[in-house]
């Protein structure tokens, strides 16, 4: 589908969703962002829904301003994911030993590594610019420093809510490796921290909501901000990268005899802040449950636990920002699906995957999500299909 143009807004809404299936609160939320006075437009993805401040599953163009609220406080948080020379005729019958050796190989939930990871002793892994990467902490704000030592042992885990780690295979049997993951929790310190400083900056006094509080250009927050916000987007790059090389050795270990090899890793952002230009203007554009989306890219567009996942190639689509989906998109919120759903259904949603199917992760049931190829086929002129991917192993946090 093409996008339907909001009508009453400020500046330009373009929808890739159908706007009667919208939330209510949601559409107020996007009205209030284009409000703004430094919005330059919104694109609207398939899997829109409410958020805190700026609905998930929106792109924001600004002139000279970005909102820390819109990031959200997974700063970075994306995808990544890696074809194997593995197929499924080479998967063992009782998957349930490979999920185990990924977990007690990648930390889950709170928990982190009880050292921190040394990317030199891991296989393959670049190692260029990590020192540079570590001193730039010294510059962050001095109210998270604090935080550091947690930050380095986080380094290479996942987290929990949402995060995963799949092992799935395409339409052609070929395994792949994926994983979504954040910048942990010196990411959400960093976004708390500077999303309270913007709350109390003079001219974001009179916006008609508060979460949308904005550092302007050209000011010392706004730099504070973009360091710290830059920062924290390359420690989720690196978790991720960290994550995915730990999830390769237990491949390579496990199917010894196979010699396992990969592909290049497919990595993406889907909660960030990059400078792009569009019609001649510079702008901070801020996706959030997002991916950028432009010719040639490829991102990955995952469902929920039990319905599988998309690799996709952006089609450079200037109206949407060049921009597509970052997922399914919920559509109950987590307590909904607590009181909905039972661990019965659970294990009936996720039948043929390997995964935890108790009452702690009943609200990443598949049925709380939106129907994933519906949303792929809302934004065929965003992106291609490239690959569709079946998990057949599932870690959640």
């Amino acid at each position: 589908m093409s996008y339907t143009e909001v009508p009453g807004a400020q500046v330009p809404i373009r929808m890739w969703a159908d706007p009667a299936a919208v939330e209510g609160v949601a559409m107020q939320q996007l009205r209030n962002v284009s409000t703004l006075p430094w919005i330059k437009g919104l694109a609207v993805m398939p899997d829109v829904h409410y958020g805190k401040g700026a609905t998930v599953g929106s792109v924001i163009a600004m002139r000279g301003a970005v909102c820390p609220a819109a990031v959200g406080v997974d700063i970075g948080c994306g995808m990544s994911a890696v074809k194997t020379s593995l197929t499924a005729n080479d998967l063992p019958g009782d998957l349930s030993r490979l999920r185990s050796k990924i977990e007690q190989a990648i930390p889950v939930g709170r928990a982190m590594h009880d050292e921190a990871v040394d990317p030199g002793r891991i296989h393959g892994f670049p190692t260029a610019g990590w020192d540079d990467f570590w001193a730039r902490f010294d510059g962050v704000a001095e109210a998270v420093k604090f935080r550091q030592g947690r930050a380095v042992k986080q380094m290479g885990s996942l987290g929990a809510g949402n995060h995963f780690i799949e092992l799935t295979y395409d339409e052609t049997g070929a395994v792949w490796l994926m994983l979504h993951s954040g910048s942990r929790n010196i990411g959400k310190e960093l976004a708390e921290h500077h999303i309270g400083k913007a709350r109390d900056l003079p001219h974001n006094q009179g916006l008609v909501d508060r979460d949308l509080a904005v550092f302007i250009a050209d000011t010392p927050q706004m730099a504070a901000y973009r360091h710290d916000l830059f920062w924290a987007q390359e420690y989720a790059k690196h978790n991720r990268a960290i994550m995915m090389a730990l999830f390769q050795d237990v491949v390579r270990r496990e199917f010894k005899k196979a010699r396992v090899t990969f592909d290049p890793v497919i990595s993406c952002h889907h909660n960030y802040v990059a400078e792009e230009r569009y019609d001649g203007v510079d702008l901070l554009v801020t996706r959030k449950g997002a991916i950028r989306a432009g010719s040639g890219e490829y991102g990955i567009i995952p469902g929920s636990m039990g319905t599988g996942s998309y690799i996709v190639k952006g089609l450079g689509n200037a109206a949407s920002f060049n921009s597509a989906s970052h997922g399914a998109g919920r559509r109950m919120s987590r307590n909904a699906a607590k009181k909905r759903f039972s661990t019965s259904d659970l294990e009936d949603q996720t039948r043929g995957v390997e995964c935890r199917k108790d009452s702690g992760v009943v609200d990443e049931i598949p049925a709380a999500y939106k129907p994933i190829e519906q949303v792929i086929d809302q934004q065929r002129d965003l992106v291609e299909v490239v690959a569709k991917l079946k998990q057949v192993i599932c870690v959640k946090g």
